[in-house]
């Protein structure tokens, strides 16, 4: 389903139908997922609608920017040691209407289910999509549409062993990419010290060959500095 669609078009997978028709002078969109059918009528006369994966925060509606994933089992390292694993993260479809130079989010959609928690303190602590990951030492079988496939690297940067079971992203720092059976990201997480650590996103597939995704934050013309996300209240 992901990649770039000539108008008009049909699409149909995992009980999501995704149409654009012309009508009349104009064309019609029509998304059904569940319950659910969202309809818009598109002015475009040489358009072409982009669907890939997002970032996966706006679902049901955009309330943070932090994802935090909760590991199913510990990961200790040693002092001055690093460890690569993966892990899963949820996967939100952006559909995208271009015409030209010109590129618009349309809608959104997901199968992941949403949940939230809380991050830290109830009096400063960080609102964050909620995601509970297995950790894998090799990459995974996953379904595309549904979650992608972290490659994270954890980095002990301090003389004493650590134990990680989380860790919190900023999606202002999401590069996520694509082909027809994967979608991934790449991160590191630098352990400071006993309660603080560092998560950056890494502009980088985790194989070769994959497609970049249109990142949310760019098709709306938001620029953010901060891609990193500093954890205070332990891992």
């Amino acid at each position: 389903m992901y990649g770039s669609h000539t108008i008009p078009f049909r699409l149909e997978k995992e009980g999501v139908e995704i149409l654009v028709e012309k009508e009349g002078e104009s064309y019609l969109y029509r998304s059904k997922f569940l319950d659910e059918t969202l309809e818009k009528l598109l002015v475009t006369c040489d358009g072409k609608v982009l669907i890939n994966p997002i970032e996966p925060l706006n679902k049901p509606k955009k309330i943070t920017s932090n994802l935090l994933i909760e590991f199913d089992k510990t990961v200790t390292i040693a002092p001055m040691a690093r460890v690569k694993v993966y892990i899963k993260f949820p996967v939100e479809m952006g559909i995208f209407i271009s015409d030209k130079d010109e590129v618009e989010i349309i809608d959104i959609l997901t199968l992941a289910k949403n949940k939230f928690t809380l991050y830290g303190n109830p009096s400063d602590g960080m609102i964050c999509k909620y995601w509970k990951s297995e950790v894998y030492s090799t990459i995974p079988s996953s379904d595309p549409m549904y979650e992608g496939i972290m490659e994270l690297s954890i980095i002990n940067s301090t003389n004493r062993w650590v134990e990680v079971s989380q860790s919190v992203f900023n999606a202002n720092g999401m590069k996520i990419y694509y082909d027809h059976d994967l979608v991934s990201m790449k991160a590191n997480m630098k352990i400071i010290n006993s309660i603080i650590a560092e998560t950056d996103l890494i502009d980088s597939p985790i194989r070769y060959g994959m497609e970049k995704s249109m990142e949310l934050y760019t098709a709306k013309r938001i620029y953010a500095n901060i891609t990193k996300c500093i954890m205070e209240a332990g891992f």
